[in-house]
């Protein structure tokens, strides 16, 4: 899909609603963030004159910083950034969606309607995924705690790890 007002691909996707009716409006990032910097014409001013012009212009720019830190925040497993994330479409690996869960769960909720798979599962999946998810996230702070010498927490990591995987395990 095209951006409305130029030729870029669209990455944009915004739906506002005027007298109780939507129009979409789908637009590249330059457009969109064009548009969504305009000041809103039914929004009062903050304040008069100059002082609410700069309380308005900080709001703009802490937005835009907020956006760019985001475009840059990055998966650790497979390093897709956000940014790419936005403009692909795709994710890079199952990892992305713990880090950029925030960002995520409003988009899953709205396709979806649940942020939970509540579907079959694999018969011969020996660990449900909840657990496999705890594996990893135990298996990096032994990891972590090892790093950082601390050799009483990462034994007592490893003792928690172990005890999900003899759970997990069929008895024989």
């Amino acid at each position: 899909m095209k951006c409305k007002k130029c030729e870029k691909p669209a990455t944009f996707h915004i739906t506002e609603i005027t007298s109780g009716k939507p129009a979409e409006l789908h637009l590249c990032e330059d457009c969109a963030r064009d548009y969504l910097t305009q000041p809103d014409p039914e929004t009062p001013p903050t304040g008069s004159g100059l002082a609410g012009a700069l309380a308005q212009q900080m709001a703009l720019g802490q937005t835009t910083e907020e956006l760019d830190k985001l475009n840059q925040q990055s998966c650790p497993v497979c390093g897709i950034t956000f940014y790419e994330f936005r403009n692909q479409g795709r994710l890079g690996c199952p990892h992305d969606y713990v880090v950029f869960w925030n960002e995520l769960e409003p988009l899953i909720l709205n396709i979806h309607g649940e942020t939970k798979h509540v579907g079959k599962t694999p018969r011969r999946s020996p660990v449900d995924s909840d657990q496999r998810t705890k594996l990893i996230q135990l298996r990096r702070e032994m990891k972590e705690a090892i790093n950082d010498e601390d050799y009483e927490r990462a034994s007592e990591i490893r003792d928690k790890i172990r005890q999900i995987e003899t759970q997990a395990s069929p008895s024989e």
